[in-house]
C-alpha cells in the first residue's frame, strides 16, 4: 500500500476561508473504502485520476463538493487515487462557489454542477502543475480572486461563526443571540442559510472534529479519552462517546482501530465495531 500525502496551508489572507489543502497519491492492492466523518468544514475533492464511489450520497464522482452533514458516509476508490482535497470553512465555500451553504447541506455535488466551466478549468490547471507547491500556490490565487468578487455573508453571521470556531463550539446559542441583539430564531435561520446547519449542531461538529484530529495523531491510542474529551470542549468522556456514536457509528476506541498510516483517514475494512470488523 502506498499512501503519500502533502499538507499545505493557505496564504494568511485566506485563513478565514480555507482550513488547509491536502494533496494525495494512493496506490493500494485492493479497493480502499474509507469511513468519512462529519466535520465543520466543506470538502472539495479535485481528482486527477479515476472516479470515486460514494455510498450514502450515491453514484460515482470525479471532482465534487461535500456540504456539511451530521452523518458519516463512505468513499471508495478501486486502488488508485490522485488529487487534492480543499478543506473550506463554510463561509469560504459559500464565497468560492457563490452559493448559500444551505443548498449544499447533506449533499454531494459534482464540481462542474456548482462551479461550471471554471471548475473544469481549475482541475485541468492543477493537474498540469509541476509540483504540490505550485498547485497550492495556484489554489491560493484562484480562491483569493473568487472570494474578492463574492458577496460576503452578513457580518453578524460571520461574527457568530468566528466565535464558535475560535472556541470549538463552546458558546451557547442563546449567548450568541444575546450578544448580537437577535432572537434565537433569527440567528438560527440566518446561520443555517449561510453556514449550512443550525449553530447548535455546528458547535457539536466543531467539538467532534477537534477530537477526530487528536485521534488521527500517532500514539493517540495511548491518550486518556477523558482528557481528550475535556481538551476538545466536551463536558466529559460520556459526551464524547455520545457524539462518536451519533456521528461515526462507533466509540472512539473502536474508531482508532481503522486508522490509515500518515493521518490518511480511516479504512472501513479495518474498522472495528463491538469487537468485529465492520460490515462492507
Amino acid at each position: 500500500m502506498q499512501i503519500a500525502l502533502e499538507w499545505g496551508a493557505p496564504a494568511p489572507a485566506l485563513r478565514p476561508h480555507v482550513h488547509r489543502y491536502v494533496g494525495f497519491l494512493e496506490r493500494t492492492p485492493r479497493p480502499l473504502r474509507r469511513r468519512e466523518l462529519p466535520s465543520g468544514d466543506v470538502h472539495l475533492i479535485i481528482s486527477f485520476g479515476p472516479h470515486w464511489d460514494l455510498a450514502l450520497h450515491g453514484g460515482r464522482h470525479d471532482s465534487f463538493v461535500a456540504g456539511l452533514d451530521d452523518r458519516h458516509a463512505f468513499s471508495e476508490h478501486q486502488g488508485f487515487a490522485h488529487g487534492i482535497e480543499i478543506q473550506f470553512t463554510p463561509l469560504g465555500a459559500g464565497a468560492f462557489l457563490g452559493l448559500p451553504m444551505r443548498e449544499l447541506s447533506y449533499r454531494v455535488a459534482p464540481l462542474d454542477a456548482v462551479a461550471g466551466r471554471a471548475g473544469a478549468e481549475l482541475v485541468e490547471r492543477l493537474a498540469l502543475a509541476s509540483s504540490w507547491h505550485a498547485r497550492f500556490a495556484l489554489l491560493d490565487e484562484v480562491i483569493a480572486a473568487r472570494v474578492a468578487q463574492a458577496v460576503p455573508a452578513p457580518a453578524e453571521v460571520a461574527w457568530a461563526w468566528r466565535r464558535l470556531a475560535a472556541t470549538n463550539g463552546a458558546v451557547a446559542v442563546g449567548a450568541l443571540a444575546g450578544e448580537l441583539g437577535w432572537s434565537r430564531k433569527r440567528l438560527i435561520a440566518r446561520f443555517r442559510e449561510h453556514v449550512g446547519v443550525a449553530p447548535k449542531l455546528y458547535a457539536r461538529l466543531l467539538r467532534f472534529q477537534a477530537a477526530v484530529e487528536v485521534l488521527r495523531e500517532p500514539g493517540a491510542e495511548r491518550l486518556p479519552l477523558a482528557q481528550v474529551a475535556l481538551d476538545c470542549g466536551y463536558y466529559d468522556q460520556a459526551h464524547l462517546n455520545r457524539d462518536f456514536r451519533a456521528f461515526a457509528g462507533a466509540t472512539p476506541k473502536d474508531y482508532l482501530a481503522g486508522r490509515l498510516p500518515g493521518q490518511a483517514g480511516f479504512d472501513e475494512g479495518n474498522f472495528v465495531q463491538d469487537g468485529l470488523p465492520a460490515a462492507a
